[in-house]
């Protein structure tokens, strides 16, 4: 029984589990911080674009 106790406390794979659920967060966070900064800047050239071809340019 005490074998069996050391050799999940020993166990790895949960442990990369988490490395990788904790992975996933930051990507998730940078991208969201990666839209909200760049979201205003595409929008300005496209609008600007939209304006040089004669369009309407989107509030």
């Amino acid at each position: 029984m005490f074998e069996d106790i050391k050799r999940f406390a020993y166990e790895e794979d949960g442990a990369a589990g988490v490395e990788y659920a904790l992975l996933l967060t930051i990507a998730a966070v940078v991208i969201a911080a990666a839209g909200v900064v760049l979201g205003p800047l595409v929008k300005a050239t496209f609008n600007s674009v939209i304006t040089g071809l004669g369009g309407t340019a989107v509030p």
